[in-house]
C-alpha cells in the first residue's frame, strides 16, 4: 500500500509517527495487515532486515536496489514452496531431470548459448512468424518452456490477491534453478513484450544453473553484475539474432518505421529492436540513447491508456501457477498423495468447486 493510501486509511498516522498519540491494539492489527507484516514487527526498535533468499541482481542507477517489498518477498517464498513440492513429486515419480540446467558457463559465447536455447525450446524465428501478435508469441514461448521442463509462472499480483499488485519497476522476474524443478517467475504487470524478454533472460539464468532476481530491461547494461549482462546478451540474441536482423535492415528507412516493422517481424518490443540496432551498428550510441528514452516514454503512455482486461479466471489462475505445476498438483491430490488444504494454498484457491474446475480445464477430471 502506498504512503498516501495509508494516510487516508489511518487518519492518525502522523500523530502515531510523531509520538503524539498511540494506536490501539486493534488499530495496530489493522495497520500490520495493510502493510503485510506480522504485528510483532511494529514493537521492534527498528524494522528488521529481511533479505531475499536468492541472489539479488537488481540495480538502479548503478546502485544496489532498495529493500525488497513484502509483495516481492511473499512471491519468492510462495514460488520456493511450489518448487520444493514439485521437486519431491518429480523424485517420487522418478521423472528425468532437466539436462540443460547448469549446462553453460559465463565464459561461453552468448551467440552459441542462444542458438542452443532456440534448438532445445524449439522457439525459432519460424515458430514466431506463425504467431499473429506478441501475446500469441508469448503464450507459445511459455508453453514451449514448460514442455522443456520449466515451471513458468506469470502473475501481476501476489498469489490470487488482486489488491497486492507487483511493481515492474521493483523487479521483472526471477529464476529458481533446480535440475528437477527449474522455475521462472515473470512479473505479469509488465508489458507482454517486456515479459517476452524477461522469460528469455531468466531462462539464460537456468542455463547457467543460477537462481537470481532481476529488474534488467533489454537495454545494454552498466552497473550490473557480469551475469546479468551475459543473460541480457543471450536473451537479445535468442529473440533477435543478428544473423537474421542484418539482412532485414533497409538502408535509409526512418527509425520509427524500422522499429514497427522489425518488432512485428520478430514479435518483440520496439525497445528490444532498438538494442539490437545498436548491437548491429545501425545506430550510434548517442542516437540510441535518445531514441531509447523517447520510445520508453511512448510505451509507458500507451500502456497507461490501454489498461488491462480481466481475462478468463481459470486460465489466469493456471498462468499464475504454471500449467505443468497445476497438473501435477491436481493429479497428486486426487490420488491422495497431497492434502487438499495444501493444494488449495499453492494454487491460491479456496473452494473445492474451483479446484475441480481447474482439474477439468487441465483435462485431468471429467
Amino acid at each position: 500500500m502506498e504512503p498516501l493510501d495509508l494516510e487516508r486509511r489511518f487518519k492518525k498516522l502522523d500523530a502515531w509517527e510523531s509520538g503524539e498519540a498511540q494506536p490501539t491494539l486493534k488499530q495496530l492489527e489493522a495497520f500490520a495487515h495493510a502493510v503485510h507484516v506480522p504485528v510483532g514487527y511494529l514493537f521492534l526498535p527498528r524494522p528488521p532486515e529481511e533479505p531475499l533468499p536468492i541472489p539479488d541482481f537488481r540495480t538502479i542507477d548503478g546502485r544496489a536496489a532498495r529493500r525488497p517489498s513484502p509483495n516481492l518477498l511473499d512471491m519468492v517464498y510462495a514460488c520456493q514452496e511450489r518448487q520444493s513440492w514439485y521437486r519431491e513429486f518429480s523424485l517420487a515419480n522418478r521423472s528425468r531431470g532437466v539436462e540443460f540446467v547448469g549446462s553453460r558457463r559465463l565464459s561461453d559465447r552468448p551467440e552459441g548459448v542462444a542458438a542452443e536455447m532456440s534448438r532445445v525450446l524449439e522457439f525459432d524465428l519460424e515458430a514466431r512468424a506463425a504467431c499473429r501478435t506478441w501475446e500469441e508469441a508469448l503464450r507459445l514461448f511459455v508453453s514451449l518452456a514448460e514442455q522443456a521442463g520449466v515451471l513458468v509462472m506469470v502473475s501481476g499480483v501476489v498469489l490470487s490477491n488482486n489488491t497486492r499488485t507487483l511493481d515492474p519497476e521493483e523487479f521483472r522476474g526471477f529464476a529458481l534453478a533446480d535440475n528437477r524443478a527449474p522455475l521462472v517467475f515473470i512479473n505479469g504487470a509488465d508489458s507482454k513484450a517486456g515479459q517476452m524478454f524477461t522469460l528469455a533472460h531468466e531462462l539464460a539464468h537456468l542455463w547457467l544453473g543460477s537462481s537470481a532476481i532481476s529488474n534488467a530491461s533489454a537495454a545494454p547494461l552498466s552497473g550490473y553484475r557480469r551475469e546479468e549482462v551475459w543473460c541480457n546478451a543471450v536473451a537479445a540474441e535468442l529473440l533477435v539474432p543478428l544473423s537474421a536482423l542484418r539482412p532485414a535492415l533497409e538502408p535509409g528507412e526512418p527509425l520509427s518505421a524500422a522499429l514497427q516493422r522489425l518488432a512485428r517481424r520478430f514479435k518483440v518490443s520496439t525497445l528490444v529492436i532498438l538494442r539490437r540496432l545498436l548491437d548491429a551498428g545501425w545506430l550510434t550510441r548517442p542516437a540510441f540513447e535518445t531514441a531509447w528514452l523517447d520510445e520508453r516514454d511512448r510505451l509507458k503512455e500507451l500502456a497507461a491508456r490501454s489498461g488491462s482486461g480481466g481475462g478468463d479466471f481459470y486460465r489466469t489462475t493456471l498462468s499464475r501457477v504454471s500449467r505443468r505445476f497445476a497438473r501435477a498438483l491436481v493429479e497428486s491430490t486426487l490420488e491422495g498423495q497431497t492434502l487438499y488444504r495444501d493444494a488449495f494454498r499453492m494454487l491460491g484457491v479456496a473452494k473445492t468447486e474451483t479446484f475441480n474446475n481447474i482439474g477439468r480445464e487441465l483435462g485431468v477430471m471429467p
